[in-house]
């Protein structure tokens, strides 16, 4: 029986909006399993033994038992019991990643099913030398990055309640972009003019040229996995006062000057990629997150100045959008269908860039031990290409997905895999030097 429940948040119905066909708005995460648990050491799952385990978490978990029904011209939460023989259920075998990664192209096309709670849990068999894997989808009306990270945690480990300082994002938010009564008019006056000039840039802003990394998308989608110690990142990107998150966006400036060259274009000075910024969570809205713009050095930059210069920008830009808060166009249902509308012939940004961190402990599901995760993002409007990263037990794991049929996925992420190797080696020879000093 169906329990009345309040309506969507503003942000959340928005999210909603954006799931539609060549358009799926949810969260997916891949990962591979070892033995242990009801992960046999023949490599068979014991699904009732999963399903009985997930049972009580679930019923700690509001949002996965929620279904978003029709109320007036927007929806309302309705509690529906998910049925775990559906949410959480087998595929068909896998022997390498790459076939994961095949997976998960194709999922990214796949529509979550509106009259079930918005996620699904899709175990793939191993054997006796391969590890298992599993594909875990949450609809981004329940969850945006940070949510749908601590979603995880306690789908996977819930006795563990309190979040470690290794969970912690190094860049914690410290405003949720509310004025306050601090700054009176003065700020709120400054923010609405801000917020006028990014409406206006989002709706006609020109920075990309014509170029294969945007475009109408094809059904037919790649991912590829990349990842690195998080550790020596970590080290490199402080020698330089940068973050993890700037050492990501430097090997992503790297992989879209590779796709380019790959297809044949012309390498530009600068790409714009949008990129969410964690804000501090209140309200009930699942969606939480500002948007920052950060504009990229490409052609004729060396790894160094390009980190350099990364991160003198989004210093810069992530204290404007934590201020401004949500994306004005994700506000609320209407502003989201007008940003859905001309994001089909937007020229603003090149590609979608997140980065959320994860545990630093291993996870179980189960008792069986994970081995690795990765995420991967969402493509919406015209992009084609976006890069989703999360760091989890000293790695940080990236997933990049990419439109086929049009983008060199291949030669984007090998340059980005190549640029995370350089920094990690750069990093590690700086440590055995001050060792030998």
């Amino acid at each position: 029986m169906r329990t009345s429940m309040p309506r969507l948040a503003p942000a959340d119905e928005a999210n909603l909006v954006l799931d539609h066909s060549g358009q799926v708005n949810v969260f997916l995460v891949a990962g591979l399993l070892t033995h242990g648990g009801f992960v046999g050491d023949d490599g068979v799952l014991d699904l009732p033994a999963l399903r009985t385990a997930l049972q009580s978490r679930i019923s700690r978990l509001p949002s996965l038992r929620r279904v978003a029904v029709p109320a007036g011209r927007g929806h309302a939460w309705a509690e529906v019991p998910p049925d775990l023989e559906h949410h959480v259920r087998l595929v068909e075998a896998e022997e390498a990643v790459v076939a994961l990664e095949r997976r998960c192209g194709e999922l990214m096309t796949v529509p979550l099913a509106r009259d079930r709670p918005l996620w699904e849990l899709l175990l793939v068999p191993g054997g006796d030398l391969t590890d298992a894997a599993f594909i875990l989808r949450i609809h981004h009306a329940i969850a945006d990055g940070m949510s749908a990270v601590a979603l995880v945690h306690e789908l996977f480990n819930p006795e563990e309640r309190r979040t470690r300082s290794g969970d912690v994002p190094v860049d914690a938010p410290t405003d949720h972009g509310r004025s306050g009564r601090a700054g009176g008019s003065a700020r709120r006056v400054r923010r609405l003019g801000f917020g006028l000039r990014r409406v206006l840039t989002t709706i006609s802003g020109r920075g990309v040229p014509p170029t294969v990394l945007l475009g109408e998308r094809s059904p037919n989608r790649g991912v590829a996995l990349v990842d690195v110690d998080l550790g020596a990142l970590t080290s490199r990107a402080r020698s330089f006062g940068a973050t993890v998150n700037d050492a990501l966006l430097a090997s992503v400036a790297a992989g879209f000057e590779a796709a380019l060259r790959a297809a044949g274009e012309q390498v530009p000075a600068t790409l714009a990629v949008s990129s969410p910024v964690a804000l501090r969570r209140h309200g009930s809205a699942s969606n939480q997150v500002g948007v920052m713009l950060v504009r990229l050095p490409l052609a004729g930059t060396g790894p160094d100045d390009r980190l350099r210069l990364i991160a003198a920008r989004t210093m810069a830009e992530k204290v404007r959008a934590r201020q401004q808060g949500t994306l004005e166009l994700m506000r609320g249902p209407l502003g989201a269908r007008l940003m859905d509308g001309v994001g089909h012939r937007q020229h603003l940004v090149a590609g979608f860039v997140t980065n959320v961190p994860g545990p630093a402990e291993t996870m179980r599901l189960a008792g069986a031990p994970i081995t690795a995760i990765w995420p991967v993002a969402v493509l919406a409007a015209n992009v084609r290409i976006g890069v989703a990263a999360t760091s989890y037990a000293g790695r940080l794991r990236c997933g990049v997905h990419f439109d086929a049929r049009n983008v060199p996925g291949a030669a984007f992420a090998a340059a980005m895999q190549n640029e995370l190797a350089c920094l990690d080696d750069r990093s590690r020879k700086a440590h055995f030097e001050r060792d030998a000093s």
